[in-house]
Order: C-alpha cells, then structure tokens, then sequence
C-alpha cells in the first residue's frame, strides 16, 4: 500500500511538471495585406518523431553487445515502470514496440521524451492511458541504440 502511495505521488509530482502544451505562434501579413496566423513549429513527422535522427541502421540479426547493454540501461532506468510483457505498469509494456514504431521513432522518442509528448498524437493518447508523463532519463545516443536493441531482443529478433 505504501509502495502505491508513493507511486501515486511521483506520478502526480511528475505530470505536473510536464509542458503545459502551448506552441508559439506569430501573425504574418501576407501579400494581400490580411493577416493570419503562421506556425513557427515545422512540420512533425509521425514516423520518425522529434529529434536528430533521420536514419538508425539495424542490422537483420540482433547486435548481442548493444542487447546487453540495453538490458543494463532498462534494468537502471525503465524497468521501475514499464514491464517486458505487453502489461502496463506505470507506462506501457514493450511488447510489440519495435514492430508498432520505426527505430528513428524509438531513437529519437528516448533521447528527446518531451517534445515527442508534446507534439505525437499516439504519445498524447498514452498519456491519457497512463496518466503519468515520462520523465527525460537523460540518456545518450550510445544508451538509447542499445536499449533500441534491447527491445528488439525482447520482441524476439535474434
């Protein structure tokens, strides 16, 4: 009961220190002299998400040196909330990731965890599931490569 509590209150802690979700806008005139409103956040690619990578290389066989080292980062940072199965924690299972999402959603999803919320549909429709707004674990590129492999070893790639 106590664990749950203070589940509860690190929860409540951190969606309440999550973006509020407002973008910047501007008013531009145009040729015609009217003014309307212009987006100043460029367009949002569902399929790679928010962030510097355009392109992850993976191999047809699992990377068994990155899948452990993966094994090590979610044991440290993710395991706390998210389970291997397809059960929910505090956030989602990973079952099925590598297959519902691209590795350059994955990559980018990991290493840049506020703007993909703030800006993917299906992250905001998590969020309504889950109720809790993952924290930024500050990881690196070298850490999320290898929990990408991770993941893919726990959705069976060998």
């Amino acid at each position: 009961m106590k664990k749950l509590i203070l589940i509860t209150m690190i929860a409540g802690i951190l969606f309440s220190c999550g973006s509020n979700g407002n973008t910047e806008n501007s008013t531009a005139e145009n040729s015609t002299g009217s003014v309307k409103k212009a987006d100043l956040t460029p367009a949002y690619d569902p399929h790679r998400g928010e962030g510097k990578f355009t392109k992850v290389e993976i191999g047809a066989t699992l990377d068994v040196s990155k899948a452990t080292g993966g094994k090590k980062v979610y044991d440290v940072k993710c395991g706390a909330c998210h389970k291997l199965t397809d059960e929910k924690l505090v956030g989602p299972g990973w079952t099925g990731v590598t297959s519902r999402h691209a590795p350059e959603w994955i990559m980018n999803f990991i290493t840049n965890t506020d703007a993909m919320i703030t800006k993917d549909p299906k992250m905001q429709a998590q969020l309504e599931i889950c109720l809790v707004r993952m924290p930024n674990q500050s990881l690196t590129d070298d850490d999320a490569r290898n929990l990408l492999e991770f993941m893919r070893k726990n959705d069976g790639i060998k």
